[in-house]
């Protein structure tokens, strides 16, 4: 068979669905075995936000989400998704094209180095330069970008590679079970369970995965510990459980830091130093129980007391079968803290100004979809607030960045998680600015004929940036920008445009949107100009009357 052939049936063994992206000529092999083979094309407008869909398949799914580009400028737009994907732990399989290695004929027009680009973004990188080596290239590829921590791989397909005739063998999966935790590992942390007063359970993004989720909710329900997340370990257990205390959407200075800082043990599930720090250690301070698949990344803020390192829910069944709750153990404080918080969210919940403030949007938001419909957000101030007030029902059902933080994933990530989950609602949340990074694969979805809501939240800003600017005490500059009409900006590719120009407007809206048909944009003002008070608002007084 031709290479291309046999590369695809490498995939297909993989159990590769879907394939996202954008052909070039030097792709045209490979394009031609797609057809022929059960796995679906989805053409997208533009690499990056191929790259953004396949790394939100690949973080629904655990299995290996797969993009393409051609070679050069195809190539290079692939960069900032391939660092989305490594550093939120993200299977993802990058193919690209290249012009023949072995007799070219253009001289080095649009030539770069992919796999040296690629290098120290991904797990693996290699240019294939043997029909002989696709099955086992494929196969160590997808193994690496799947198994933890999950991340980027990236393979390089020359043309000529791509049409030698071949008969070698596809190399089957094999079966693989995941190391687990030594029992004096367990042991240790136990001991340090015991003798600690105020402990917490931290939920980070490695928590993510099957079968953690029902094991850390056995732990709870056992231990009675109260628990927080990371913004990626949103959803792991239900944020509805009265022993959650709330998201650390902040790095430092929100009211669930102070319930953090009296903690004397945090056991820390699954959390990546990659992902902003959701607690600070300090020599002398807390201790900490670090469980993850792997070992500690140690740093000025991180150097954990004991390691769990092994399968996180086997850890956390063992735990769970041999840990005890203690009599002496004490949360009042942090439950005081957890009022503090539910009081602050309702307070904003009612807030009657338009333009929207974010935590009244958050609410509405919160109020129309389902447990299970799926919210995916870009990236800006807004993110903080869904982080922090937005409960998650069930895992993975908000989608947000707490890595790379790119702008630009919010509406790909949207597309690739109705294609995952056709039965579900799903939403996109944008501001303004991270919409139109991405904006052209509204034909995308409109041409999948995909049911899914895109709310624009418009401010003409890039509104993070200034919250910051403001901050530190710098003149407003050079972060404004105007934005075209959105709702004819809609229209003009086959979509439903909407504008709310007031809250009634948008309640209404958004329950029409989600029970019709079709790719609908909302436009909606928002006001970011509270920011600081609310976020910051009179915290030491009222957690130190506690």
């Amino acid at each position: 068979m031709k290479a291309s052939d046999l590369f695809v049936k490498a995939l297909e063994a993989e159990g590769v669905k879907y394939i996202f992206g954008v052909p070039g000529e030097e792709n045209l092999d490979l394009l031609d075995s797609i057809s022929r083979s059960g796995i679906k094309l989805i053409l997208t407008r533009h690499e990056q936000a191929a790259g953004f869909m396949a790394a939100t398949f690949g973080r629904l799914t655990g299995k290996v989400g797969v993009c393409m580009s051609t070679l050069g400028p195809g190539a290079t737009n692939l960069v900032t998704a391939a660092a989305y994907a490594q550093l939120g732990g993200m299977p993802v399989l990058m193919i690209t094209g290249q012009k023949p290695i072995k007799a070219s004929k253009q001289g080095q027009f649009q030539i770069v180095n992919v796999v040296e680009m690629m290098m120290p973004l991904t797990k693996y990188t290699r240019q294939i330069v043997s029909s002989r080596n696709i099955p086992a290239t494929i196969r160590e590829a997808v193994r690496l970008a799947e198994e933890e921590k999950p991340g980027t791989v990236h393979l390089e397909l020359p043309e000529d590679v791509a049409i030698e005739e071949t008969d070698v063998e596809i190399i089957e999966k094999s079966k693989v079970r995941r190391p687990v935790a030594d029992e004096k590992a367990i042991a240790s942390a136990i001991d340090l369970l015991e003798q600690s007063v105020s402990p917490l359970i931290l939920i980070g993004a490695g928590s993510n995965r099957k079968m953690t989720g029902k094991m850390l909710k056995k732990l709870i329900e056992k231990l009675q510990i109260p628990f927080f997340s990371s913004q990626m370990g949103k959803g792991v257990v239900d944020e509805r459980n009265p022993l959650f205390l709330g998201n650390a959407a902040l790095s430092d200075n929100d009211f669930l830091h102070y319930a953090i800082d009296k903690s004397d043990l945090i056991i820390n599930v699954g959390h990546d130093v990659i992902e902003k720090p959701p607690f600070f250690m300090e020599h002398g301070g807390k201790k900490v129980i670090h469980i993850n698949f792997s070992s500690a990344a140690v740093d000025s803020v991180y150097f954990p007391q004991v390691e769990v390192v092994g399968d996180i829910a086997n850890s956390i069944w063992q735990l769970t079968e041999r840990a005890e709750k203690m009599k002496h153990w004490d949360f009042e404080y942090f439950f005081k803290v957890k009022e503090l918080i539910e009081e602050d969210i309702r307070e904003g919940n009612e807030d009657e100004r338009f333009p929207v403030l974010p935590q009244r949007l958050v609410y509405d938001v919160r109020k129309v979809m389902p447990e299970d419909g799926i919210i995916t957000l870009d990236n800006g101030v807004y993110k903080i607030w869904f982080a922090r007030n937005y409960k998650a029902y069930k895992p993975n059902t908000i989608l947000l960045d707490n890595a790379l933080a790119t702008m630009g994933a919010g509406l790909p990530s949207a597309i690739a998680a109705k294609l995952v989950y056709p039965d579900r609602k799903v939403m996109a949340i944008t501001g303004d600015g991270g919409f139109m990074m991405n904006s052209q694969e509204i034909e995308t979805a409109v041409r999948l004929e995909l049911d899914i809501v895109i709310l624009i939240l418009k401010d003409n800003a890039y509104g993070m940036i200034k919250w910051k600017q403001e901050n530190l005490g710098l003149p407003d500059f050079g972060l404004d920008f105007g934005n075209p009409d959105f709702v004819k900006y809609a229209e003009s590719y086959g979509a439903k445009g909407h504008r709310a120009n007031s809250l009634e407007d948008l309640g209404k809206i958004l329950s029409k949107c989600h029970s019709s048909k079709g790719v609908h944009i909302i436009e909606i003002e928002v006001d970011y100009s509270e920011n600081n008070k609310i976020l910051n608002k009179m915290l030491v007084e009222k957690c130190s009357n506690l």
